[in-house]
Parts: structure tokens; sequence; C-alpha cells
């Protein structure tokens, strides 16, 4: 159900995205979902992968600094309002989300939204209450 997500400290220097993601494919990891935030300084890029521990011992072998921590997927439909109604959920239940993200799955004609939040098993026992459609993380991780 819990997505293992890596995020990864940038410094915002020219070449320091390609060399992660090129490292990453050079070790033939696939990248399933990402988001980056930056700032002057520097970024965090998120990223999800099959095989998330592979992914993270290859970078701080690279000497990338590299957190991993959980976010779950939940299905919505892809259509003005589908984001809306996940999110009407969490706002009845006042959750709030540290960050999301999103990606739509072509084969289901879906999306996908990637969600964080400081308590993960309380935020899936309020998306199952609200009949939230929870995606597995092994279903994300073979898309």
């Amino acid at each position: 159900m819990k997505l293992k997500q890596l995020s990864i400290f940038l410094e915002n220097k020219k070449g320091r995205l390609w060399k992660a993601i090129n490292i990453l494919g050079e070790a033939g990891i696939n990248i399933r979902a990402l988001s980056i935030a930056d700032t002057s300084d520097f970024g965090i890029l998120r990223l999800i992968v099959p095989d998330p521990g592979k992914a993270k011992k290859i970078l701080e072998d690279n000497n990338f600094i590299v957190k991993m921590n959980e976010v779950i997927a939940v299905e919505l439909s892809d259509q003005p309002g589908g984001l809306a109604s996940v999110l009407k959920i969490l706002n009845k239940s006042d959750i709030n989300l540290e960050y999301l993200y999103a990606f739509v799955d072509e084969k289901e004609e879906k999306a996908i939204v990637l969600l964080r939040t400081e308590d993960i098993d309380h935020l899936i026992n309020v998306l199952r209450e609200g009949k939230a459609t929870i995606v597995p993380a092994e279903y994300v991780y073979n898309l």
C-alpha cells in the first residue's frame, strides 16, 4: 500500500539533475514518477522507482544525499474535479498535506496522485473511509 519514495538533495548547479537521472538510467532503473522542488540554492528531486533500495544505494555511492520515505498513491478520474474529490476527503478530516504530485496512468485512463503527510497510517484510514481508491505500491512500481 505505501510506496517508498526517494528524495534526493540536489545542489542548484548545472548538470546535477542530469547526473542523478543519468546514473539511474545507466543502472537500468526506470522512473515511474518524479517531482522537483527548488530554491535558488538547492532542489529536492522526488522519485518513485521500481527498486528504491537499489536506486538509493547507487545514488549514495555517487555522492548524492538521499532520503527514503513513504507516500500513498490514490487513483482518480482524469477529468475536471477528479483531484478536488480526493482533496475534499482530506479537507473534511482536517488533514494537511506536505506535498503531492500526479501522473496519468494511460493503461487505465486514470490519474494517480501521490500524497505525503506526517501520519501516513491516518491518511490511509481517512482515504478508505472516504471511499477513495488507494493504488497498491506494486502496481505503481510496475507501470
